[in-house]
């Protein structure tokens, strides 16, 4: 059986130099611009609690923002297959991340997608698409740690 590969580009710039480049740590930004071709730029830093820019985006967040977008599209395809009307869909994920003497890492991530199906979609195949796209998504069984889905589904009234 033939394997599929897919490569990702992705450019990241440190714009943090304010004029002594690292010669000390408090000396210098984390900010940098993250770029893949033909899109938006993406404003980054580190987190805040690691002198980070509070008003840009962390790797932090977009590992959680990763796993939660990769649910929520792989839900909206299986949801499609299986007849389910879904109308909106929020996810309020969190994630955890410990720090210690060794460094850091992050301990577990739980996703919180709320979910609003039309009438007459079937509630338990909402429900079911969850385990099968948490299965699915790539950036799930790409990370060594426990992702868990917490989903609520509400049913759209007539």
């Amino acid at each position: 059986m033939a394997h599929e590969q897919h490569h990702y580009a992705v450019e990241v710039t440190w714009t943090g130099n304010t004029g002594e480049g690292t010669r000390t740590y408090a000396g210098y930004s984390r900010d940098h611009e993250i770029r893949v071709s033909g899109r938006p730029m993406i404003p980054g830093s580190s987190d805040p609690a690691f002198r980070g820019n509070p008003e840009r985006h962390n790797p932090e967040d977009m590992l959680v923002a990763s796993l939660s977008t990769c649910h929520m599209l792989w839900y909206l395809h299986l949801a499609s297959v299986a007849g389910v009307v879904v109308t909106a869909y929020l996810d309020e994920a969190t994630g955890t991340m410990a720090v210690d003497d060794h460094g850091g890492r992050f301990t577990e991530v739980v996703l919180h997608p709320q979910v609003t199906i039309a009438a007459g979609s079937d509630p338990a195949k909402a429900e079911a698409a969850h385990e099968a796209a948490h299965h699915a998504c790539f950036i799930a069984n790409s990370v060594n740690f426990p992702v868990r889905c917490e989903p609520r589904i509400v049913v759209a009234s007539l």
